[in-house]
């Protein structure tokens, strides 16, 4: 199936021409909602508003927590950054609570014109990404459709006064009426945190970005649109290395986009990225400079009796993310979220369903481009679970180890602090029991795209609309 190219200058999306760190805390066998000792998740915090009213602005469009879960950065689609940072003395109590306060707000991109295509590019933020701490201040990437900015968000709590060329309030003062020189003092002042651009990246994406990951190294990063993955420099703004071109000479020959890119978390050399075909490819760039040639292909064999007009569709991978030890990947495609080991590429050692009542409305999600969404899934903080999310504000945790899962919701009726989360079923068919839903009675507008699991901890962070759920093991 042949794609065509996109009004916005992105690339038709997911396969059909309709559409132009090791845990410390708590044990690794408890992540799951239930009895018999496993965690039962609570209610935390929720951020932003809960009116009906909701500003498209306000739209949370990408979630991340940086490498020690002090801090949670949030994007939305008014171009806005806002950092939220760990309440250390919620961390310090006992048991321990994960509440967290605003740290910095902040403009991170604003709407541009491209005055050469006559193209209006969004201000959105497509992706948020951390540098490792190297010294107090913090440093993130952040993207949207066409340019990356690295951040530096650093705190101040001291000024200098007494200048003998410049007075209180900043004005130049005369050299010639100076008649005495004074040492300059620092004086403590009320804490203020600072963002600042340090580096933009720009003009190297034809197509919409999708995807950027910072490398094990901390110097370079990967910056992945519709057609091309590129490498950075963090020190190099004015120009990249083209890894990967998917580009066809003829773009009537079009059949793939990529979709999503990360690199490997230990291995420098190593990275990966999905495309809408349900592929993912493990790339080395030790072996050329231009990585077309994959060193891996991860694909499942198209199980014949499941084959609809839908298939290219819902088997594009939204997303992929490599676990923490190097080891695993997970993907996501619409219907489901599967576990790859990097030493077999035939079949994936694990599929988790997260949606499967909704394969008999694929036609009505078709209609109603629901079928298009793309949701996320992250890793717990030792690789031992897998959350992903879904329609109606529920999201899905599965644990690798027990082989359960739950269905849990994101909702304003349980935004009461220690509320427990109970699991939620949905009814496809027969008669529907008293604590079930009726998938016919799921609300498509409320959907969860993006999430992020705390490194270290049971936090999980759930992105619904343009709230911002926080949820926690129960204490």
């Amino acid at each position: 199936m042949k794609y065509r190219q996109r009004q916005s200058n992105g690339i038709s999306g997911q396969g059909h021409p309709k559409r132009s760190r090791i845990s410390k805390s708590p044990p690794a066998n408890r992540v799951m909602a239930g009895g018999n000792g496993e965690t039962q998740w609570c209610f935390s915090q929720v951020k932003g508003t809960l009116d009906d009213d909701v500003t498209e602005a306000d739209i949370i469009s990408c979630v991340e927590f940086n490498h020690d879960g002090e801090l949670l950065a949030t994007g939305d689609k008014g171009g806005r950054v806002v950092i939220f940072q760990r309440d250390p003395i919620s961390k310090a109590a006992l048991p321990r609570r994960g509440e967290y306060n605003v740290y910095s707000t902040f403009q991170s991109h604003e709407p541009e014109f491209d005055y050469l295509k006559s193209l209006e590019i969004e201000e959105k933020i497509n992706k948020i990404r951390w540098l490792k701490r190297r010294n107090p201040a913090h440093f993130l990437l952040s993207t949207n459709d066409k340019t990356i900015k690295l951040w530096k968000v650093s705190e101040r709590d001291k000024k200098v006064e007494g200048y003998n060329t410049r007075s209180d309030n900043g004005s130049l003062i005369d050299p010639a009426s100076v008649s005495s020189l004074r040492v300059p003092i620092i004086k403590p002042m009320e804490l203020m945190v600072e963002a600042s651009p340090r580096r933009i990246f720009a003009n190297a994406h034809t197509y919409h970005i999708n995807s950027i990951s910072v490398n094990s190294d901390q110097e370079t990063y990967l910056s992945a649109d519709d057609l091309r993955i590129n490498l950075w420099h963090l020190e190099i703004t004015d120009q990249s290395f083209n890894i990967v071109d998917i580009k066809p000479a003829n773009m009537e020959e079009l059949t793939e986009v990529i979709t999503a890119a990360e690199f490997h978390p230990v291995e420098c050399n190593l990275f990966v990225y999905s495309s809408s075909k349900g592929t993912i490819r493990l790339c080395d760039m030790r072996a050329a400079a231009l990585c077309d040639r994959h060193a891996k292909l991860f694909e499942e064999p198209e199980d014949p009796t499941n084959r609809s007009f839908f298939s290219e569709i819902i088997s594009s991978i939204s997303d992929v993310k490599l676990s923490n030890n190097g080891r695993y990947m997970i993907s996501r495609d619409y219907l489901s979220v599967k576990v790859w080991d990097l030493h077999m590429e035939s079949k994936p050692i694990e599929t988790y369903p997260v949606h499967e009542y909704l394969r008999a409305k694929l036609c009505s999600l078709y209609e109603n481009d629901c079928i298009f969404d793309k949701f996320e899934c992250c890793w717990n903080g030792n690789d031992t679970a897998v959350m992903t999310s879904s329609y109606n504000n529920f999201f899905r945790i599965f644990d690798r180890t027990t082989k359960r899962d739950v269905t849990l919701e994101a909702s304003r009726d349980i935004a009461k602090p220690k509320t427990l989360l109970m699991p939620r079923k949905v009814c496809s068919q027969g008669k529907r029991k008293k604590n079930e839903i009726s998938v016919d009675c799921l609300d498509f507008n409320k959907k969860i795209l993006h999430t992020a699991w705390h490194p270290l901890e049971n936090i999980i962070a759930v992105a619904a609309t343009n709230n911002l759920f926080l949820f926690q093991d129960k204490f």
